[in-house]
């Protein structure tokens, strides 16, 4: 569902693109190149005043805070990524790789990993890391999180389904790598039984608003306000969840998140949090640093 509503919108926009640059260009050249690629990147402006925000909220953030020049690298980075995993390969390629998980490759002797996606996405953010899962031989599963502006909580069967399939194909507890909202359907997971923290070897999230984040003030999905700052929903995961539950996670952060944030928002107590500096919210799900940092783990 959300595939398709990603597909019409990038034909929409290449299609708008293609008219402006067709109708100036015998006129005006200059207007027609500059005004199709307003509209291919209709976006961007919107991403820089996130950035303006993030770089005003993470002054007074304990994370160490972004210089100028970082923030503006970080906001074009940000712009390709955009462009090229929600209308790409979240639109077109999310079931290129399917999963492996339906065949025994415990021959590997590799854990096997369940990926998670964030708000408002599918599982072809996933592209780069089910590359190297193949290569590797790994057992995966990378869902996809319905419904898309549902509750956090009904995101659960969804994640125990895969984490059965990828534990019964590797013959041992897979690996959790999540981004962004998917770190939070992780530990609503967890905290569904109590054994499920012996049933995982690791979780490692991404961009996970953790606390929540400044932008959830904005959401009015159940899922976005479960999201906010402070919000009924956080506190409860947090009372809810076992002690030291914290010790099963790597946090990845960033303080060019541009949509987690304050930075240390998507930190955890007791977690080993790295910070992934100068790495707006999409790309740090697929950032190089972070990949390797990641498969060094296992």
């Amino acid at each position: 569902m959300l595939a398709r509503s990603l597909r019409i919108a990038a034909l929409l926009n290449i299609a708008s693109a293609i008219f402006w640059f067709a109708f100036f260009w015998a006129r005006h050249p200059c207007a027609a190149v500059i005004g199709s690629l307003a509209a291919l990147a209709f976006f961007a402006p919107l991403l820089g005043i996130l950035f303006v925000a993030v770089f005003s909220a993470n002054r007074s953030d304990p994370a160490p805070p972004a210089q100028v020049a970082q923030s503006i690298r970080a906001w074009l980075t940000e712009v390709i990524s955009v462009a090229r995993v929600f209308f790409w390969r979240q639109a077109f390629f999310s079931t290129q790789m399917p999963d492996s998980a339906d065949v025994k490759v415990a021959s590997s002797g590799l854990p096997g990993v369940v990926f998670i996606h964030g708000f408002i996405c599918n599982r072809g953010v996933w592209s780069d890391w089910l590359a190297q899962m193949a290569r590797q031989r790994r057992a995966y599963v990378a869902v996809n999180l319905e419904p898309v502006l549902g509750s956090i909580d009904a995101y659960v069967a969804v994640i125990e389904r895969a984490v059965n399939v990828v534990a019964a194909a590797s013959g041992q507890p897979p690996i959790l790598i999540c981004h962004s909202m998917g770190g939070l359907a992780a530990r609503a997971w967890l905290r569904a039984k109590p054994q499920n923290s012996q049933r995982v070897r690791h979780i490692i999230t991404i961009g996970t608003p953790h606390h929540g984040t400044w932008l959830g003030k904005f959401a009015v999905s159940k899922n976005g306000r479960q999201m906010r700052i402070g919000s009924q929903w956080l506190k409860q995961l947090q009372q809810d969840e076992v002690p030291d539950a914290a010790k099963l996670f790597t946090c990845f952060y960033s303080n060019c998140d541009e949509i987690v944030f304050p930075a240390s928002t998507a930190m955890l107590a007791g977690a080993d949090n790295r910070l992934i500096a100068g790495v707006p919210h999409l790309a740090l799900a697929f950032h190089p640093d972070v990949m390797n940092a990641s498969l060094a783990l296992f």
